[in-house]
């Protein structure tokens, strides 16, 4: 039986595959995005498979819309995903308190809201799959990356609380953490309108990475992301947070340990 799908921030790397991907294993997928026309090719390559709409995840009217669409084109949601994002760089010096509530309103709130939007049917139907893209910032600290750490730790949390939450309603809920994707996020990330000459050294090299990042064809497909959460959709039981990309695992493992090595040195402090 096709899967219902609704998938925000389709306009292009990870969204845009995941949406095409479940069009072509005969799911049925609401993909969004900001502008509409982003997305419109995607109607017209999978029709009757792939329908778009306009949401700005920030919007509470549009995400409300989005769900009823979903509702009244395919019937429901069965797995909901939530993908759409932007990058704020910054020191937390440099980030602003406006700054820091618009990027969590993009990477925590609009997650929230849609998760919230969607449960009621998913417990009535007794089924449904929650799957939260993160990133390998929802495990680690980057310089010049605070707010979006945040954000990202902040949607892991969440994730942790509704996995245990819904989990009697037969809901499951997946943290995928993507590594470094050929993906234009590192060109979309918007540095903090504030600048503090002090953090050059210490967070230029990463805005330098970031911004490298831009389609480079070095790194992993977005293909590579679709294909693995098609995976975890269709297996059973999975772990919480799944790191998805060639490098991160790598990644993931030195972050464990160093957290690890950090426990021992404050049990040790502590407990002497």
């Amino acid at each position: 039986m096709a899967r219902r799908w609704l998938v925000t921030g389709c306009s292009s790397g990870l969204g845009r595959a995941l949406a095409t991907a479940a069009a072509h294993a005969g799911d049925l997928v609401v993909a969004t995005a900001r502008r509409p026309e982003d997305v419109e090719d995607l109607a017209r390559a999978h029709p009757g498979r792939i329908s778009t709409l306009a949401l700005d995840v920030c919007d509470a009217a549009q995400c409300e819309a989005a769900v009823a669409h979903a509702a009244d084109r395919f019937g429901g949601v069965d797995v909901l995903v939530n993908n759409a994002g932007s990058g704020l760089f910054g020191a937390v010096e440099e980030v602003s308190d406006e700054e820091l509530r618009a990027q969590l309103d993009t990477l925590v709130v609009s997650a929230w809201r849609l998760t919230r939007l969607v449960l009621p049917a998913m417990r009535r139907q007794g089924a449904g799959h929650v799957v939260n893209v993160s990133s390998l910032a929802g495990r680690m600290g980057f310089p010049g990356l605070s707010a979006y750490v945040a954000g990202k730790y902040a949607l892991e949390g969440m994730s942790q609380a509704l996995a245990a939450e819904v989990a009697s309603f037969g809901i499951r809920v997946t943290a995928v953490e993507p590594g470094a994707f050929a993906t234009r996020y590192g060109a979309s990330l918007i540095p903090a309108a504030a600048r503090v000459d002090a953090y050059a050294e210490v967070t230029g090299p990463m805005w330098e990475s970031m911004r490298d990042m831009q389609d480079n064809p070095s790194l992993t497909r977005p293909e590579v992301f679709a294909e693995q959460v098609l995976r975890l959709v269709a297996a059973g039981p999975t772990p919480l947070r799944v790191p998805i990309g060639e490098d991160a695992f790598a990644f993931v493992e030195a972050a464990e340990k160093a957290n690890l090595r950090e426990f021992e040195a404050a049990r040790a402090f502590v407990l002497g």
